[in-house]
């Protein structure tokens, strides 16, 4: 363990004065790594606290828990404990049990941050750990991007000083300062792909190969090096991004694959603490290519994808179900799921500004609504003689399929008054006669 403190500083993996919260689950690596850490934490400057976490998954979970806080307090350590529901999570949220417990786990040290007990997360990954999840990645079909395996220092919070480190030192640790440790029997269970990866085929391996893990993790380091190139290629200028989906423009498809797989990934992982397979990869890129305007596709992990004329969206994309409606009325009308609509009554005619909408308040009926469109609405605007499906007005203003739901429309029954910060029907266009004025502002939600 001796050049564990290089690998940190190597990498500013600790900086003076931060609070660094290990993930301790009471097995061997986390209780090497936190007795580790805070045997040096004078001279780091920082200071160590634990974070434990029951999943409820075994039925002794709750004492692995209970010894690792037995022993932060033998140790003088501060520690935090607590009880996720992984169980549940993995069943409401279709997930393995395996990727639930990393969500509650991740979800947990988010909150530590977030309410400034800790600065950095130190997790106990290893050399055979890292070796394990780039073979893993492999064989899932990832690109360079999972052949790179864990990185030292992620987002800035995460940081894994034992990485570069064999098991046999952390053992080896261990024994030399009798250091007790909790057994996890489910690593014992290979229907888990890790677990197949870690007791079958690596020991396999290792029996031909004595210097395995050490290369396998060098062969990550260069393929880091590799994609890290790659992605300084690529130029996301002109995508347009929210914080419920990505637009890139389809122009972007027409790059090298190399380029925009790595734009694809990028994208992803705004949506997904994960990486996405390869072959979804290929499925978006051919999708953007061939398929028809308004067609769209379903990814795991809730993501969709749609072909919306010169774009394609990618996102967590959810259909509006509420049918509620709101009364036309002077002042803040709050519309749920989009924003305000402000209507203002004047006497004085000024020209529209952005976002504003000016009508002949006299011709809005007293039964006037705004509501989100519904089958068989009609709209005849501006300037047009007649009226059209509103279907067709959408199809002819490119507004995309999936934003249609959730456009406000001033409606009376199935005639549309005024689409939402779009454009007015033409019997509400003010002429030299009117006299009463309503100034319609659109403030929508921010994103």
């Amino acid at each position: 363990m001796e050049e564990v403190i290089n690998y940190i500083r190597k990498y500013n993996m600790i900086k003076p004065g931060e609070v660094i919260a290990v993930g301790c689950s009471g097995g061997r690596d986390s209780i090497a790594l936190l007795h580790y850490l805070n045997s040096i934490k004078n001279e780091l400057d920082c200071e160590v606290v634990a974070v434990t976490v029951d999943h409820g998954i075994r039925a002794n979970s709750a004492l692995d828990v209970d010894f690792v806080m037995q022993f932060c307090k033998e140790n003088k350590i501060r520690a935090y404990k607590f009880k996720g529901e992984s169980l549940k999570v993995a069943k409401e949220e279709k997930l393995t049990l395996e990727q639930a417990a990393r969500k509650v786990r991740y979800g947990v040290f988010e909150t530590l941050i977030k309410k400034g007990l800790a600065d950095k997360i130190a997790l106990a990954h290893h050399m055979y750990d890292q070796a394990e999840t780039v073979l893993l990645n492999i064989l899932r079909g990832s690109g360079l991007n999972g052949a790179r395996g864990m990185e030292p220092v992620r987002d800035g919070i995460y940081i894994r000083p034992l990485l570069n480190t064999p098991r046999e030192e952390i053992m080896a640790y261990l024994d030399e300062n009798s250091l007790e440790y909790v057994e996890d029997e489910t690593n014992k269970d290979n229907t888990y792909a890790r677990n197949y990866i870690r007791n079958v085929v690596m020991p396999t391996i290792r029996k031909q190969f004595k210097s395995a893990d050490r290369n396998i993790v060098k062969f990550a380091a260069l393929c880091a090096k590799d994609d890290d190139y790659i992605n300084k290629q690529t130029n996301i200028g002109t995508m347009i991004e929210t914080k419920e989906m990505v637009k890139l423009p389809l122009t972007y498809f027409y790059q090298d694959e190399v380029i925009i797989n790595r734009i694809l990934m990028k994208v992803f992982k705004k949506f997904v603490d994960q990486d996405i397979e390869s072959k979804h990869i290929n499925m978006v890129r051919e999708f953007a290519l061939q398929a028809q305007n308004g067609n769209v596709i379903s990814l795991p992990f809730k993501i969709k994808v749609c072909k919306e004329y010169d774009y394609v969206t990618i996102g967590k994309i959810v259909k509006r179900e509420t049918a509620d409606s709101y009364p036309f009325r002077s002042g803040k009308t709050k519309i749920e799921e989009y924003g305000i609509i402000r209507a203002t009554s004047s006497k004085v005619r000024t020209e529209p500004k952005p976002h504003q909408h000016i009508v002949d308040a006299e011709k809005i009926p007293a039964n006037a609504c705004w509501r989100f469109r519904q089958e068989g609405d009609t709209f005849a605007p501006l300037g047009l003689n007649g009226s059209k499906k509103l279907k067709d007005y959408f199809i002819d203003k490119k507004i995309p399929q999936r934003m249609r739901d959730s456009i406000p429309v001033l409606a009376v029954e199935n005639k549309i008054l005024a689409v939402a910060d779009i454009e007015i029907a033409d019997e509400l266009k003010v002429t030299d006669a009117t006299k009463q004025f309503y100034k319609i502002n659109y403030e929508k939600d921010l994103i």
